[in-house]
């Protein structure tokens, strides 16, 4: 096989499509990985929104237990104020 030289208007051509191939390849090779990125980002997205439920479920659920305290509180101080006067 001989290399053609570079005045010879098949040699630019053969050599123009080795380039166009090895773009393609890089511009495939380029896009799987930004696919990948996204993919990423997508499932990162939906965990951060499953954790921000979880924890409004969580936070709702606690908001009686102060209450609650307070209220128990309120009621023995009384009761040991009633059994103190009587």
């Amino acid at each position: 096989m001989t290399i053609p030289t570079p005045s010879d208007p098949a040699a630019v051509a053969v050599e123009l499509e080795k380039l166009r191939g090895t773009m393609a390849e890089g511009f495939a090779r380029v896009d799987g990985s930004l696919a990948l990125l996204v993919q990423r980002g997508d499932q990162t997205d939906r965990a951060l929104a499953d954790h921000e439920t979880r924890l409004d479920a969580l936070e709702r659920s606690r908001w009686p237990l102060p209450s609650i305290t307070a209220l128990v509180a309120v009621t023995s101080l009384s009761l040991t104020a009633w059994q103190l006067l009587h």
